[in-house]
C-alpha cells in the first residue's frame, strides 16, 4: 500500500481547509472579539460542526468503506456497489432530514440544555443562539449527503475531492466577515448563513467527483434492506467511537457558558490543536482503514498489525513535536493569530492557555484514529465504543470536580485526560486480543522521538525567554518570535531525531531515491 502518497493527498489539502480555517479564525477574532456575539455564533456551530467532523471526518467511512468496498470487488462489482450506496442514500437522506426537523422545533429546549444558567439572565444570548442554531442545523443534512459521495470516491483511492471539501465550507465563512464586518449579531447571522453555503458548495463538489468516477446515483424509495441494516449495525458504534471527542464538547459546552467567553477560547485552541490531528490522525486513518480491511479479509492478520505499526511510527514522528511546540510556544501562536480589533492581549493569553493543556492530548488523539481501525476492520465496532464512553464519562465527571477548583484551565485538562484513558484502552483491547502489539523497533523510534521533541521543547522555552523582553508587543514583535522559533525548532527536532535513530533512515532513503528516480 502506498500509505506516504496516500497520506500526503489527504494531509496536504486537508490542510489547505485547516489554514482557510485559521484565516477564518484570525478575521473572526478580529471582528467578533470574544463577546456575546462571538459566543452565540460558537454555540450555533457546535452540533452542525459536531457533524462535519463525526462524519465527513471518518465516522461514516468506517463503517460505508469496507461495506462498498467488499461489493465493489465482488461477482457483479460497480452495479453492486452503486445499487447499496443508493439504498443508503434512500434511507439515511430521510431520517436526517426528521431529524434536523424535531431538533429545529424544539431549539429553544436544545439550548436550554447546552447553557450555564447565566445565558438565561436577560443579555439575548439564549434566543440569539435558538434563531442562529435553526439557521445552521440543516447543514446537518447536507454533510449526511457530503459524507457518503466521500465514501464512495475514497473507497475508489479517490482521496482529493473528499480531502478539499471542508475548504468549501471556510470560504463561505471568510466570505461573510469579510461582507458583514461590523461586529455583534448581525455578523453572527450572517455566518450562521454561511454555513449552508458552505453545504450546498461541498455537495456540489463531492457529487461531481463522484459522477466524474463513473458512479451515478439514483434517489430511491426508503427500504430497510439487508445491507441497510448492516451498515446501521455498523455505523452506530463507529460513529459513537470515532466520535466521543467531539461528542464531550457538548458536555463541555454546559460548562464553558458559565464561563465569559470560554466558548471562544475552547473553538480557537481547538482550531489549532485540530491541525496536526487532522493532517496527521484523520489521515492516517483514513488512508489504512481500506489497507487494514483487506488485509484482515485476506486472513493476514500479520500485515494489518504492520501497517498500523508503520501508522503509529509516521504518527508520532510528526505527533510528538507538533505536541511540544504547542505546549510551548501555545501564547505567542495564540497571540499572533488572534490577538487583535476586538480580540485583547487578556483574550490571546486565555486561549494560549487552553492550547497548552489541550495539545498536551494530541498523541492520545492521533493514536485513537490509527488503533481504532483495528476493530473496525475486524467489524468489533462496541469495543471502541464502551472503552470511549467510559473515557467520556470520566472526563465529564472531573469537569464537576476541578471546574469549581480551576476554572477555564479544567475544561481541556479533562478532554485531554480522557483521550489518554481512551487510548491506552485501545491498545490493551488489541493487545490482549492478539491483533496488535507495538514491536521493538517502532517503540525504539518512538521513545527517541519522543527525547527529540522535548530537547527542541527546552530549547524553544530558552528561545522566548531570551528574545521575549527584546521584542516590542506589537503585531510585528509576535511574528517575529514565531517566525524566529518555528525553524530551529523544526531544526532541532530532525537533527537530533536523524543521529539517535528517532527516524527510519532506511524509508527515507528509498523515499529520496525514488524522488530521484522521478
Amino acid at each position: 500500500m502506498k500509505l506516504a502518497g496516500a497520506m500526503g493527498t489527504i494531509g496536504g489539502l486537508t490542510m489547505v481547509s485547516r489554514v482557510l480555517g485559521f484565516l477564518r479564525e484570525m478575521v473572526a477574532a478580529r471582528v467578533l472579539g470574544a463577546g456575546p456575539a462571538a459566543e452565540v455564533f460558537a454555540l450555533a456551530f457546535l452540533m452542525p460542526n459536531l457533524f462535519r467532523r463525526l462524519f465527513g471526518e471518518g465516522a461514516f467511512s468506517s463503517g460505508f468503506v469496507p461495506l462498498f468496498s467488499k461489493r465493489l470487488r465482488g461477482e457483479n462489482g460497480m452495479e453492486e456497489a452503486k445499487a447499496f450506496a443508493e439504498e443508503i442514500l434512500a434511507v439515511f437522506a430521510p431520517v436526517l432530514i426528521l431529524i434536523t426537523l424535531v431538533l429545529m422545533v424544539s431549539m429553544e429546549g436544545f439550548v436550554g440544555l447546552l447553557t450555564d444558567a447565566s445565558w438565561k439572565a436577560g443579555d439575548g444570548r439564549t434566543q440569539a443562539a435558538i434563531e442562529l442554531t435553526r439557521i445552521t442545523m440543516p447543514y446537518m443534512v447536507m454533510i449526511c449527503l457530503v459524507s457518503l459521495a466521500s465514501g464512495v470516491v475514497n473507497s475508489l483511492n479517490r482521496f482529493a475531492a473528499a480531502a478539499f471539501a471542508p475548504a468549501l465550507l471556510n470560504f463561505a465563512l471568510v466570505g461573510a466577515l469579510l461582507l458583514f464586518h461590523g461586529g455583534g449579531m448581525e455578523t453572527a447571522r450572517a455566518m450562521a448563513w454561511a454555513v449552508l453555503a458552505g453545504g450546498v458548495l461541498q455537495i456540489g463538489l463531492l457529487w461531481y467527483s463522484m459522477v466524474k468516477a463513473g458512479v451515478r446515483l439514483r434517489f430511491r424509495a426508503p427500504r430497510l434492506t439487508a445491507a441497510v441494516k448492516e451498515l446501521v449495525v455498523l455505523i452506530l458504534p463507529a460513529s459513537l467511537a470515532g466520535g466521543i471527542y467531539y461528542i464531550s464538547q457538548f458536555f463541555y459546552a454546559r460548562f464553558a457558558t458559565g464561563i465569559d467567553g470560554a466558548l471562544v477560547y475552547l473553538g480557537q485552541a481547538d482550531r489549532l490543536n485540530q491541525l496536526p490531528l487532522a493532517i496527521i490522525g484523520s489521515a492516517l486513518g483514513t488512508a489504512i482503514l481500506p489497507a487494514v480491511s483487506r488485509a484482515i479479509a485476506a486472513d493476514n492478520g500479520e500485515e494489518a498489525a504492520t501497517i498500523q505499526g508503520q501508522a503509529v511510527d509516521l504518527g508520532m514522528l510528526l505527533t510528538l513535536p507538533a505536541t511540544i511546540a504547542l505546549c510551548v510556544a501555545a501564547h505567542p501562536i495564540a497571540a499572533l493569530l488572534y490577538q487583535g480589533g476586538r480580540f485583547t492581549a487578556e483574550d490571546a493569553a486565555n486561549t494560549g492557555l487552553v492550547l497548552s493543556i489541550l495539545a498536551s492530548g494530541l498523541p492520545a488523539y492521533v493514536g485513537i484514529k490509527v488503533l481504532v481501525p483495528g476493530f473496525y476492520a475486524r467489524q468489533q465496532m462496541w469495543t471502541p465504543v464502551l472503552i470511549g464512553v467510559a473515557s467520556l464519562i470520566i472526563g465529564v465527571s472531573l469537569n464537576f470536580i476541578l471546574v469549581p477548583l480551576y476554572g477555564l484551565a479544567a475544561l481541556p485538562f479533562s478532554t485531554s485526560f480522557s483521550a489518554w484513558l481512551n487510548m491506552a484502552a485501545l491498545y490493551v483491547m488489541l493487545h490482549a486480543r492478539g491483533h496488535f502489539r507495538l514491536t521493538g523497533g517502532v517503540a525504539f523510534r518512538v521513545t527517541r522521538q519522543l527525547v527529540a521533541a522535548l530537547a527542541m521543547g527546552a530549547v524553544l522555552w530558552a528561545l522566548q525567554r531570551g528574545l521575549g523582553p527584546l521584542l516590542p508587543d506589537s503585531s510585528l514583535g509576535r511574528l517575529i518570535m514565531v517566525v524566529a522559533i518555528v525553524p530551529v525548532g523544526v531544526l532541532v527536532y530532525f537533527g537530533l531525531g536523524w543521529v539517535i535513530g528517532a527516524i527510519d533512515k532506511d524509508d527515507v532513503l528509498v523515499l529520496l531515491r525514488r524522488k530521484k528516480a522521478a
